[in-house]
């Protein structure tokens, strides 16, 4: 019986990254536009705001509008996964 042959191409799948597509910037060359001055900025200053594991998020101004509070949205929230039976799936971090 003669031997099986590869269809198509028989080199390797992975492509190897050029060197210019994997460089960054250079840690030398400032990038930082003038106008922008972070000099009296103080990291992490409203870091402890929020729970560990909490996620941001940002609402339309007119869905923001019918809620007066966070507690408000996660009730409304929490309602419509208990409602659509979505209440045992959760997102990995």
């Amino acid at each position: 019986m003669p031997a099986r042959r590869r269809a198509g191409n028989v080199m390797p799948t992975k492509k190897k990254r050029s060197a210019t597509k994997t460089r960054k910037a250079a840690p030398d060359r400032d990038t930082m536009r003038r106008e922008y001055d972070f000099s009296g900025g103080v990291r992490g200053k409203y870091a402890a705001r929020y729970p560990r594991g909490s996620v941001v998020v940002t609402l339309a101004p007119d869905v923001a509008a019918v809620y007066p509070s966070a507690g408000a949205a996660n009730a409304a929230l929490r309602k419509l996964i208990r409602e659509s039976g979505q209440g045992g799936k959760r997102r990995s971090a």
